[in-house]
């Protein structure tokens, strides 16, 4: 049978107020951009009308600006789960205009598939390739693509000519299955497929609207002089960690978080000559695999999405075979999987907004209240990893607020899954370690000089007890920078 064409404004119409839409993509990689913003067009329309217009927003992660920036400026979105990157969206999110629901990212498709989050009426598919008989190959990005393409009574397909049809071969999709009838995963290596390279829908619920838009794929910033001197420490723990027959000499799998130290760690790893060819089982590729991919540094790479610079992704579409014999795209539930990651023994680096001195980590609120993007995938392979990891710079706004804390205002994963905490200044190896000593190594390894007497005057303030925190004096920090803008003014209470 023929498949069904349209515009995106036509396309857009099939889409309700209150409907439940299942984006594409994982962060802007794979995500649709012509229909949303038609649909965007059309909720200020309605608004115009007098009419209301919003829906419910299920995504792989977060996604570039013709989703959540479109529809948050237009004001068309009553709930959005469960990651954002979007200037406008964090707005409307901390503003309480839009009800937000921050999750696991590893957890969002079967959450969907078990009811939780109400049904899906919508799926939106970005793809290189679709068949008459429901076959649709995703393009860069996965995310819960599988799962709400399946449950949506409608899926509209954004056909884009932009990303070729030779992408197919990269993908391995598929849905775990429901308890109580869930068999094990069949992942053993970074390159086991267990999936089709296509997502296969009914054809009859199935309209495409063609397009050729490039990815909105932005360049992170560049390497400066604390991300390098963070890099160099994890590669030396690496190295040390081998010497002293802690990881074994062959290496492990390695995951690392999203922006510019991640990029920066990667590239460090890459230069040590100690650090043998590895592997990668992560959510995001960035550009930093790419090339170490060419170099032949990083042998294969299993992610859930190709976040990388438009010119690096174009480089690979001029290169599909020799980088479709070494990148697998997955579901956020396989690429994301605590399963999956605890059996591969994979290496975890993910970074810290914020870290207490007892080895606490908030992802994802500023003071505590104002959501940044959301916890992503960072507790999907923390608690799972063979090692993890967190990096920070160790102060921010040219020193007025300190990464390390008395007490973190937000609590995201808890002290007893994080191993390792790296800044510029040094690495704290909090393994084994009570309280009291775990205080005493982020002080004096990780935390900037100019607040490593504060931190210690607090640490001998704190009660006696397993733990010795100071409650009246736990947020002096935090209480400083919002009287005075910097937390070096601070005042104890007791």
């Amino acid at each position: 049978m023929a498949l069904k064409i349209m515009t995106a404004e036509e396309a857009a119409a099939l889409i309700n107020n209150d409907d439940n839409v299942g984006f594409s993509g994982f962060t802007h990689a794979g995500c649709p951009k012509v229909v949303p913003v038609a649909l965007a067009k059309r909720a200020e329309a309605e608004h115009a009308k007098g009419n209301p217009f919003k829906i419910g927003m299920f995504t792989g992660a977060s996604t570039g600006d013709s989703i959540d920036g479109q529809l948050s400026r237009a004001q068309a979105i009553k709930f959005r789960t469960p990651y954002q990157t979007n200037k406008d969206l964090r707005n409307a999110i901390n503003s309480g205009e839009v009800k937000y629901f921050d999750l696991h990212l590893s957890t969002l498709a079967q959450d969907i598939r078990y009811g939780f989050m109400g049904p899906v009426d919508v799926a939106i598919i970005e793809a290189c390739d679709v068949t008459e008989n429901g076959e649709i190959v995703p393009t860069c990005g996965v995310g819960i693509s599988p799962t709400v393409a399946r449950l949506a009574k409608i899926v509209i397909v954004e056909l884009n000519s932009w990303n070729p049809k030779g992408m197919r071969g990269m993908h391995d999709l598929s849905e775990l299955q429901d308890p109580p009838y869930r068999d094990e995963i069949g992942i053993k290596t970074v390159r086991d497929r267990v999936g089709l390279d296509h997502i296969k829908v009914d054809p009859s619920k199935i309209v495409v609207v063609e397009g050729n838009t490039p990815n909105e794929g932005g360049c992170f910033a560049p390497v400066d002089e604390i991300t390098a001197k963070i890099g160099d420490n994890v590669a030396n723990f690496f190295v040390n960690e081998m010497a002293e027959g802690r990881m074994p000499k062959s290496f492990l799998p390695v995951q690392s978080g999203v922006g510019n130290i991640a990029n920066a760690v990667l590239a460090s790893m890459g230069e040590s000559k100690d650090i043998p060819d590895f592997e990668v089982y992560t959510e995001v590729i960035q550009d930093a695999v790419i090339g170490l991919m060419e170099t032949g540094r990083i042998k294969f790479a299993s992610g859930c999405s190709l976040t990388v610079s438009n010119p690096c992704i174009e480089k690979i579409y001029q290169n599909l075979d020799f980088f479709k014999e070494r990148i697998v795209l997955r579901p956020s539930e396989y690429s994301n999987n605590p399963e999956i990651v605890r059996r591969l023994g994979v290496i975890a680096i993910n970074t810290a907004l914020e870290a207490d001195i007892f080895g606490n980590i908030n992802s994802t609120h500023v003071t505590g209240n104002k959501m940044m993007n959301g916890v992503g995938g960072s507790g999907d392979f923390t608690r799972g990893a063979y090692v993890s990891i967190f990096v920070t710079p160790s102060v921010a706004k040219g020193g007025k607020i300190s990464a390390f804390v008395p007490m973190v205002s937000h609590m995201d994963h808890s002290e007893h899954s994080v191993k390792i905490i790296i800044s510029e200044y040094g690495i704290a190896d909090l393994r084994g370690k009570s309280p009291r000593e775990r205080a005493e190594l982020i002080i004096e390894n990780c935390v900037h000089p100019d607040y490593r007497p504060l931190l210690r005057e607090y640490l001998e303030r704190g009660e006696q007890g397993q733990t010795p925190v100071n409650l009246y004096d736990a947020f002096a920090f935090h209480e400083a920078l919002m009287e005075t803008g910097d937390m070096k003014n601070v005042k104890w209470r007791k």
